[in-house]
């Protein structure tokens, strides 16, 4: 099916070779559940019925809020579906796990609790599921980890890109600033600004994306390096094709195979990344979902809660490992000697 899709030869071949390998085919789409089970948490993983009968009436509390009042009670704000009396043909579909990552479960006397039938993994410092949590948490590590990857590496294909296609002084001028901004500690930098200044989501890929692209851009001024003098290019000017003719449609598509095999390593470097700035106090802000903010509880209840270490470890271990393989398989796909 896909391969009747794909209409460039080098593309097919690509493809075919990526698929030989069952295990990137495997991580693939391992990977792409995780990625959608993820991106619709809400379905999966919350306090509020996906669908119910109440009364005659049919809800869909999942995708709709409603007012307490519409069900009978005037002394909330908000609709706690447990309380529901479900009698006389009424009926609801809950989702596999029916904690919210906000939610505290106060039925336990103490937290963190162990893993139960009620919290699966178990629950952290405040009751909350640390399933539901390790669900949301993949959402948000792996949004920061795309923007970013697709931030930097458009600004490094086209920095890149500029400095390999004209060179010269030009290039020379702006390779010695790119190595200048290179030698900056950025990580230090990072915690640094979010120290300063209130930390979010769009705080923080603005201020790793400032950074991410310099490494891109040494491979994309490369190979336009390698690409600009070629026979090809040479035909094309004499043409009489200009200058964004030629980078976009005759460098530009041979220059990004090399880059593309290594987005998966990118990601994941992102991804623990933001792990390590939660971790440390420093990513996104409480009460958000994150595996860094597990971890920073598991080195504080290290003697009394296991699960809080093992389970998002395993996690992360688990997505970096399927990136891997995948990143793995990419290279493979566009090696020149395949």
């Amino acid at each position: 099916m896909i391969e009747k899709m794909i209409k460039n030869e080098l593309t097919l071949r690509r493809y075919r070779t990526f698929k030989k390998s069952k295990r990137n085919v495997l991580a693939t789409i391992v990977f792409s559940i995780f990625l959608i089970m993820s991106m619709t948490s809400e379905f999966w993983a919350n306090n509020k019925p996906l669908m119910m009968s109440y009364k005659g009436s049919v809800y869909f509390p999942v995708v709709k809020d409603y007012h307490p009042s519409l069900f009978g009670y005037t002394d909330i704000l908000v609709m706690n579906y447990r309380l529901l009396p479900f009698q006389n043909g009424d009926w609801a579909l809950w989702p596999l796990i029916k904690w919210d990552p906000y939610e505290s479960n106060d039925t336990v006397t103490s937290y963190p609790s162990p893993p139960t039938k009620d919290n699966l993994l178990g629950t952290d410092d405040r009751g909350r599921d640390v399933l539901s949590r390790i669900i949301y948490g993949f959402r948000y590590s792996i949004i920061f980890a795309m923007l970013v990857w697709g931030f930097s590496f458009a600004s490094g294909i086209f920095i890149g890109g500029v400095m390999g296609y004209w060179g010269g002084m030009f290039d020379l001028i702006t390779q010695r600033i790119v190595e200048v901004l290179s030698t900056v500690p950025q990580f230090f930098l990072l915690i640094i600004l979010v120290s300063i200044f209130s930390p979010s989501m769009t705080l923080l890929v603005i201020i790793s994306t400032a950074f991410g692209w310099i490494s891109i851009s040494y491979y994309v001024r490369a190979e336009f390096l390698k690409y600009r003098k070629r026979e090809f290019v040479e035909a094309a000017k004499a043409m009489g094709s200009g200058n964004l003719r030629i980078i976009m449609k005759h460098i530009m598509p041979n220059s990004l195979g090399p880059v593309l095999t290594f987005t998966p390593f990118v990601i994941s470097g992102h991804i623990v990344g933001l792990a390590s700035l939660d971790f440390l106090g420093f990513g996104l802000p409480a009460p958000t979902p994150s595996w860094g903010e597990l971890l920073a509880q598991a080195e504080k209840y290290f003697t009394i809660a296991w699960w809080l270490a093992t389970y998002p470890a395993l996690a992360m271990l688990i997505v970096l490992v399927l990136l891997n393989m995948i990143g793995e398989g990419l290279r493979e796909a566009f090696s020149p000697k395949a």
